[in-house]
């Protein structure tokens, strides 16, 4: 035997006498000194008598790397033991992306989990089950000097891996039909799937969102905002993450990793997107504003309030002017708030813009600066336009219009009603004083023509 047979078959012994050792001394120290059990406890873990029952206890547990029993607890049927290399690979994120260094899973009786542990002891970068698998001689040599007895407890260790009788699946798992035919009426057209548990992915998922949420570097990085300073590094968040507890108080009935992950798995949200636009965008291509104004919530139900109220037919008292006088108010409010968002949201001028058909008094009364002469590339035909004072009057009109036709689905209104909210509209004191503080702005004559609205 050479010097580096004899220097690897000592390095496996020496990291299985290490891992028996702790699991022994762990044991012992519940044990007082002068306990009967500690001798019986000592030469359990002896190398040879140690290997030999852990060589026998492996059929009570299987290698897997997708999972029945996190689908259900009480499932029976198959798992399966499939490699990332042995995966099929495709554009979509899948346990073939997890490479070589991927975590194997364990189901069966917990109370052999430790024959797991102890294959999963790592010796030059590979774990003690790899080198088993790889037919490693010096490790079959460290675990028996005799062949036959090593060769039988490898057999047994790698059988780990190996399916487990015929595949087959139970009445607690779930199945899916998948139509892989052209008609979904053809029950010949679909193939019936069981699907497992991707442990492996799933125990790489929860690793690495447990260290964007509580490792060193994410929490320097959100403190470093919070104080907002600098940072090197970013971090992420995960929006409506929820947990998934398998296993209730016993997660090691699950698997060995969910008992690691003490029962938890993480579900990221699975929800269509939420496409934000942007906050305001110009009225091109719309002949009027009047129907975008529309579709404000606050509208839609001052609408409903005063349609409702005045098909219940009201006595004329002052007290139905008084509601009527506040539906009317809360509209001319939203009405005014609707043109101060163009004001301050669009820049000046977008009313040019050659996709722009809103009549001119809109375009007058929603685009003000277009004209102000301080700015380099103000429309002076616009701003004496402005000046003029001719569009409130028609916004008023085109107010009440508006406001006929909304109520028209259901009331007999007509240009009686439509010349009195054209007139409160004018005279509403937000309306009003958003025209004033532009003229003031803009050198405007200081009234606002009501001929047609009264």
């Amino acid at each position: 035997m050479t010097g580096t047979a004899l220097d690897r078959r000592l390095q496996f012994q020496q990291a299985i006498a290490r891992f028996l050792q702790e699991r022994r001394d762990a044991k012992l120290e519940k044990l007082q000194a002068d306990d009967p059990k500690r001798n019986e406890l000592i030469a359990q873990f002896v190398p040879e008598t140690w290997l030999d029952d852990a060589a026998r206890r492996v059929g009570q547990i299987q290698a897997v790397t997708h999972s029945l029993k996190a689908i259900h607890p009480d499932a029976r049927g198959s798992n399966l033991y499939r490699p990332p290399d042995q995966l099929p690979v495709r554009s979509e994120i899948g346990s073939h992306c997890l490479g070589q260094d991927f975590a194997g899973d364990v189901v069966g009786n917990a109370a052999a989990l430790d024959v797991y542990k102890f294959l999963r002891v790592v010796v030059d970068e590979r774990s003690l089950l790899d080198w088993m698998l790889a037919g490693d001689v010096d490790l079959k040599a460290a675990m028996s000097p005799v062949s036959a007895v090593a060769e039988a407890w490898t057999e047994a260790f790698v059988g780990l891996v190996q399916p487990r009788g015929a595949v087959a699946t139970h009445t607690r798992g779930k199945q899916l039909f998948w139509l892989t035919g052209g008609n979904a009426a053809d029950d010949a057209g679909f193939h019936l799937l069981a699907p497992l548990y991707a442990s492996s992915l799933a125990h790489a998922v929860y690793l690495s969102i447990q260290e964007t949420r509580f490792g060193e570097l994410a929490k320097a990085a959100r403190q470093a905002k919070r104080e907002q300073l600098p940072h090197d590094d970013g971090y992420a968040d995960y929006p409506n993450l929820a947990v998934q507890k398998l296993g209730g108080t016993k997660p090691q009935n699950i698997s060995q990793l969910n008992s690691e992950r003490r029962g938890d798995n993480y579900l990221l949200a699975s929800l269509p997107p939420r496409w934000k636009s942007e906050a305001v965008k110009p009225p091109l291509g719309i002949e009027s504003v009047f129907p975008r104004f529309a579709r404000r919530d606050e509208v839609r139900r001052s609408l409903r309030a005063l349609a409702l109220f005045l098909a219940s037919n009201p006595d004329p008292t002052m007290e139905t002017r008084d509601r009527v006088d506040e539906l009317i108010d809360a509209i001319a409010e939203e009405l005014a708030s609707f043109a101060a968002e163009l004001h301050q949201a669009l820049t000046p001028g977008w009313s040019a813009d050659d996709r722009c058909v809103l009549p001119e008094e809109e375009c007058l009364w929603l685009d003000p600066e277009r004209g102000d002469p301080e700015r380099a590339d103000s429309d002076p035909d616009f701003h004496g336009r402005w000046l003029r004072m001719e569009w409130p009057e028609k916004i008023g009109k085109r107010f009440g219009n508006w406001l006929n036709s909304r109520l028209d689905e259901k009331l007999p209104v007509g240009s009686v009603e439509q010349r009195q909210w054209s007139r409160m509209l004018l005279l509403d004191e937000e309306w009003a004083g958003q025209l004033h503080e532009q003229r003031s702005r803009l050198n405007a004559p200081h009234y606002i023509p009501t001929r047609g609205a009264s």
